[in-house]
C-alpha cells in the first residue's frame, strides 16, 4: 500500500528578531481583512462524540459536541488535561475519527473519510502545530517547510513562501538543518509549514508547551498576525487561561463537553 504523508510532521535569542516581534505587533493593530471571506462557515460539528474501550472500562472523552467556526475567527479551546479538548483537535483535522456525529470542512464530511483521504485532506486543508515541532532532522529549514507542496508536486508561489519566513523570521536560516534551530525557530519552521497550503483551518495543540514565556509570548503573535494579515483560520488548544485570552472568541471543555462559548471584544 501507498504510504501517504500529511503536513504534521522557538527560541530565539538575537535582537533582529525582537525587532521583528514588535514590528509584528504593530501590524496586528491594523488587520488586514479580506472582503466578502468573513461570516462564511467554514467548520461544522454535528453532535460528535468519542468513546474509548467498552464496559467498565469505557471512556467518554466527548459527549455530543456541536460547534460552528467561521472564516477568519480565532478561537481558543481551553479545559484542563483530560477534558477532551485535544481529543476534539485531532478529529477536526482528521487525524482521529468521532465514534458518532459529522464533521464538516468547508462542506466536506472528513468523518467518514478512509486513511489515504485523511491524509491527504489534512496535507492540503489542515495546517497542524504540535507542542513538539515534528521537523525531518535531515531536511533544510526550507524543504521542510515546502513538504506538502512536494508531496504534491506543486510550484511554490515564491512571494507567499517569501512573506511567510519574512513574517515568522527565519529567512536567514532556511538552509540550516532543524538541529541547527533553537527551540523557537524550529516552531516557526513548523508554523510556516502549516501555512504553505493555505489550509482552510491552522490547528494549534499548546504550541507553546515546549517554550519559555518570552517566546511562547511571541508564537501566539504569530498565530494572531497569521489570523489578521491572511484571514486564516485559527483553532488553538490551551490549559493556559491567560494564552486563551488573547482569542476572539474562547469554548470552554470540561468532561468532554462545551460548557461555555464566549466571543471577546
Amino acid at each position: 500500500m501507498e504510504q501517504v504523508w500529511d503536513s504534521s510532521g522557538s527560541y530565539v535569542n538575537d535582537n533582529t528578531l525582537i525587532v521583528t516581534i514588535k514590528r509584528l505587533r504593530e501590524k496586528l493593530h491594523n488587520p488586514v481583512c479580506l472582503e466578502g471571506e468573513s461570516d462564511v462557515e467554514i467548520l461544522r460539528c454535528e453532535n460528535i462524540s468519542k468513546v474509548y474501550g467498552s464496559g467498565d472500562n469505557r471512556v467518554v472523552a466527548l459527549d455530543h459536541i456541536d460547534l460552528s467556526v467561521e472564516k477568519g475567527e480565532f478561537v481558543a479551546i481551553v479545559g484542563a488535561s483530560g477534558s477532551g479538548k485535544s481529543t476534539l483537535l485531532h478529529i477536526l483535522g482528521s487525524v482521529d475519527k468521532p465514534t458518532e456525529g459529522k464533521v464538516l470542512v468547508e462542506g466536506t464530511d472528513i468523518s467518514t473519510m478512509n486513511p489515504t483521504q485523511a491524509a491527504i485532506f489534512r496535507r492540503r486543508k489542515v495546517g497542524l502545530v504540535y507542542q513538539f515541532y515534528n521537523l525531518i532532522p535531515t531536511l533544510t529549514v526550507r524543504k521542510n517547510i515546502l513538504i506538502p507542496l512536494m508531496l504534491d508536486k506543486r510550484k511554490v508561489n515564491q512571494e507567499y513562501f517569501d512573506q511567510i519566513v519574512r513574517s515568522l523570521g527565519i529567512g536567514d536560516r532556511l538552509e540550516a538543518l532543524p538541529g541547527q534551530l533553537s527551540g523557537g525557530q524550529q516552531q516557526r519552521a513548523a508554523i510556516a509549514r502549516s501555512l504553505i497550503y493555505r489550509p482552510a483551518l491552522l490547528l494549534a495543540d499548546e504550541p507553546t508547551g515546549n517554550l519559555d514565556r518570552k517566546n511562547g509570548e511571541e508564537i501566539i503573535d504569530l498565530l494572531k498576525l497569521s489570523n489578521r494579515n491572511l484571514n486564516q483560520t485559527v483553532l488553538l488548544v490551551t490549559h493556559d487561561e491567560k494564552i486563551a485570552l488573547e482569542a476572539d472568541r474562547v469554548i470552554t471543555i470540561e468532561d468532554g463537553k462545551i460548557i461555555s462559548d464566549r466571543k471577546r471584544g
